[in-house]
C-alpha cells in the first residue's frame, strides 16, 4: 500500500512543484536592448502581512497595456497577482530621471495614496524572477508631538540599480528618492510627475549564487549563535528528560518487576497493588473509539505530510522567493497521503472491535478537514469584503475542489478499504475481564488537565526560541532558510513528546487509573495549545499587527495549525505510550 502511495506522491510533486523548482535557474540570456520582464505584484501596510491588494488598486502610472501573468496554484494561494509593471527596464539600458506619466491626483486619490502612507505601505514587484520592495511615501514627524500635524508625503521617483554577469541579470534593487516627493497633507488637488531611474554595473557574482543574498540574513553569526543556542537548550531538555527516565522510573520499573516475580515464586494470596493491579483493564478499550481512530488516522497523516515537507525543503526546493512552492507542496502532499489517513483509522477502528466503518472514515476525513474548511470559507469572506488579494478567485476555489474530490476523497476511501481488509489484531499481552474496576479518587494534579499543562510545557520549551523566527517568516518579512536546524528541533521535539507521555502514563498506572487511552493523545498533543498561547503572546508583544482582517487570518489560521500540530502530536505520544505500556505488561505474568 505504502509504496505506491510514496511513488504517486512523487510523481505529482515532480509535476506540480518541481516545474516551480529553481525557476530563477532557467535559462534567462538578454542581449543589449532585450525587454526584460518586470512585475508589479501588490501593495499591502507592511506590518500586516495577509493584508495584500492589487498594486492598481492604488492610483500608480498604468501602463499602455496591463497583461496579468498566469500564476501557479501555490502563488494564488500566496496572494501574489503579477501584472505588468509601467516602468521599462530594458537589458544595460541606462535611463535617467525617465518620465512614466504625468497626471493631476484628484482629491479621491491624495486621499486614498494619504491612507497608504499613513498604514505604511510597501509594494513588491518582481524582475527577472528577482523581488523588489519599496515604501510608497513616508511621515514627516520632526518636531511634531500631535499627530494632525503629521505631514504625508508620496515618493514620485525610483532609482534601479541592476547588477549583471555578462547576459544574465543576477540584482536589483529599488531606492526610493526622499527628495523627490508629492505633499499629501491637504485634501486637494496635485500634479504629479512619476520619473525612474535605472543604472546597470557588472558583477562576477555566478547567475547560480544570485538568490543567496536573500538567505543571508538568517545565516547571520548573531543568528545562527540563536539558533544553535536553541538546539542546545533542547538538548539539554532531551537528556534531563532520558536522565529521569532512566534513572528514576526505570529503577521503579526494575523494582516493580522484582516484587511482582516475588510474589509469583511465594504464590501468597496478597491483594495486587500498583499497574499490574489493573491488568484486566489497561487495554480495555477507550470510549468513543470512532473518533479516537479518526483522530490517529489525521495525526498520521499530518505527520507523514510534515516529513515530506521536511525532505523537500533540505533538498533545496523552498529556496528564497521560489513563490508559492510551500502551499503547492502543502496542498499536494496532503491529497496524496489522505490513504494514510484512512487506512491507519480503519485498521485501529477494527483493531477496536468497532463495526460502522464507512461513519469513522467520513469522519477521519472531516476531522481536520471540516474546521479548516469552515476557517477557510470565514476568512476567505473578510478577504473578499476587503477586496484583498488573500482572497481566493473562483477558478482556484474550483480546482483544490477537485483536487480534493478526485484525489483525496479516493485515496481515502482506498485507504479505509485496505484497513478493512488488513485483519490486523490488536496485540493485547493480557486479558481484559468482563467489568472494569472503579478508579480510585485521585488528587487534583492527577487530572486531565494538570497532566496536559505538564505533558505539553517541557515541549514547548524546546522548541520555544526557534518559534519567534518561523512566526517572523510565516508573519512577517524575514525568511527562514536554515531547514536542517528545524528538523533537528522537531526530532527533538518528537522525542520529548513520547518521553513525556511515556512518563506521566506510568504515573497514571501507578495511581491505578486504567483510562489512558485518550490521556495519553490528550497529553501528547497539548503543545499544539501551548503554541496558540504563544500566538497570543507574539501578537501582543512582537507583532504590530492591527485591523479586523489582519488579526482574523492570524488567530484563525494558527488555530488551524495548533490543531493539526494537536492531532499530529497527539498520535506520536499516544503511540509511545502503547509500545511502553504492551512492554511492561509483556514482561510480567497475569492471570
Amino acid at each position: 500500500m505504502k509504496k505506491p502511495l510514496e511513488f504517486l506522491v512523487i510523481a505529482i510533486i515532480a509535476t506540480c512543484v518541481g516545474s516551480q523548482v529553481r525557476s530563477d535557474a532557467s535559462d534567462h540570456r538578454y542581449n543589449r536592448g532585450d525587454n526584460v520582464p518586470l512585475y508589479a505584484n501588490k501593495v499591502g501596510p507592511f506590518h500586516n502581512p495577509s493584508e495584500t491588494y492589487r498594486y492598481f488598486d492604488l492610483p500608480f502610472c498604468l501602463p499602455a497595456h496591463v497583461k496579468e501573468k498566469q500564476e501557479a496554484l501555490g502563488e494564488v494561494l500566496n496572494g501574489d497577482r503579477l501584472v505588468s509593471a509601467p516602468y521599462t527596464l530594458d537589458f544595460l539600458a541606462d535611463k535617467d530621471s525617465e518620465v512614466v506619466c504625468k497626471k493631476k491626483l484628484t482629491t479621491e486619490e491624495v486621499a486614498k495614496f494619504r491612507t497608504a502612507v499613513r498604514k505604511d505601505y510597501y509594494f513588491q514587484m518582481y524582475y527577472d524572477d528577482l523581488p523588489i520592495w519599496g515604501f510608497v511615501g513616508k511621515i514627516d514627524r520632526e518636531g511634531k508631538s500631535n499627530p494632525s500635524d503629521y505631514k504625508y508625503f508620496l515618493f514620485k521617483h525610483i532609482h534601479f540599480d541592476i547588477l549583471y554577469n555578462v547576459d544574465r541579470v543576477i540584482e536589483v534593487n529599488a531606492r526610493m528618492d526622499p527628495h523627490s516627493v508629492v505633499d499629501l497633507t491637504e485634501d486637494k488637488e496635485v500634479d504629479a510627475e512619476f520619473t525612474y531611474t535605472v543604472k546597470w554595473r557588472e558583477t562576477d557574482t555566478p547567475f547560480e549564487n544570485r538568490m543567496d543574498k536573500f538567505s543571508q540574513t538568517s545565516s547571520l553569526p548573531h543568528h545562527l549563535e540563536i539558533h544553535w543556542f536553541s538546539i542546545i537548550n533542547s538538548c539539554v531538555t532531551v537528556l534531563l528528560l532520558t536522565g529521569f527516565l532512566a534513572t528514576i522510573l526505570m529503577r521503579v520499573l526494575k523494582n516493580d518487576f522484582m516484587k511482582y516475580a516475588h510474589d509469583e515464586e511465594t504464590d501468597d494470596d496478597q491483594e495486587e497493588t500498583g499497574w499490574k493491579y489493573i491488568h484486566g483493564d489497561v487495554f480495555r478499550f477507550p470510549k468513543h473509539k470512532s473518533l479516537f481512530s479518526a483522530a490517529l488516522g489525521s495525526g498520521t497523516q499530518l505527520f507523514t505530510l510534515t516529513i515530506f515537507i521536511f525532505l523537500l525543503a533540505l533538498v533545496g526546493v523552498f529556496y528564497p522567493y521560489n513563490r508559492g512552492a510551500v502551499f503547492t507542496a502543502l496542498v499536494v502532499i496532503y491529497a496524496c497521503t489522505s490513504g494514510i489517513a484512512g487506512y491507519t483509522a480503519t485498521s485501529y477502528y477494527f483493531q477496536l472491535e468497532g463495526t460502522n466503518w464507512v461513519r469513522n472514515l467520513l469522519l477521519t476525513g472531516c476531522l481536520f478537514c471540516g474546521p479548516l474548511f469552515l476557517t477557510f470559507c470565514f476568512l476567505n469572506t473578510v478577504a473578499i469584503s476587503y477586496s484583498s488579494t488573500a482572497a481566493l478567485p473562483f477558478g482556484t476555489i474550483v480546482v483544490i475542489v477537485l483536487i480534493w474530490a478526485l484525489v483525496t476523497s479516493p485515496l481515502l476511501v482506498l485507504g479505509g478499504i485496505a484497513g478493512k481488509n488488513s485483519k490486523v489484531e490488536f496485540q493485547a499481552p493480557c486479558r481484559t475481564t468482563k467489568y472494569p474496576r472503579e478508579i480510585p479518587q485521585l488528587p487534583w494534579y492527577r487530572s486531565t488537565i494538570p497532566q496536559m499543562a505538564m505533558a505539553g510545557f517541557l515541549p514547548f520549551s524546546a522548541i520555544y526560541i526557534e518559534l519567534y523566527y518561523i512566526f517572523a517568516s510565516m508573519w512577517g518579512h524575514r525568511i527562514y532558510t536554515i531547514y536542517s536546524i528545524l528538523f533537528i528541533v522537531f526530532i527533538i521535539l518528537l522525542i520529548v513528546t513520547a518521553f513525556i507521555t511515556v512518563a506521566l502514563t506510568y504515573f497514571q498506572l501507578a495511581a491505578e487509573d486504567h483510562g489512558w487511552w485518550w490521556r495519553s493523545f490528550l497529553c501528547g498533543g497539548s503543545t499544539g495549545i501551548f503554541i496558540y498561547g504563544y500566538c497570543l503572546y507574539y501578537y501582543h508583544a512582537r507583532s504590530d499587527m492591527s485591523g479586523f482582517m489582519q488579526i482574523s487570518f492570524f488567530f484563525g489560521y494558527m488555530a488551524c495549525i495548533c490543531y493539526g500540530f494537536f492531532l499530529m502530536l497527539g498520535a506520536v505520544g499516544f503511540r509511545a505510550a502503547l509500545l511502553f505500556v504492551r512492554h511492561i505488561y509483556r514482561s510480567i505474568k497475569c492471570e
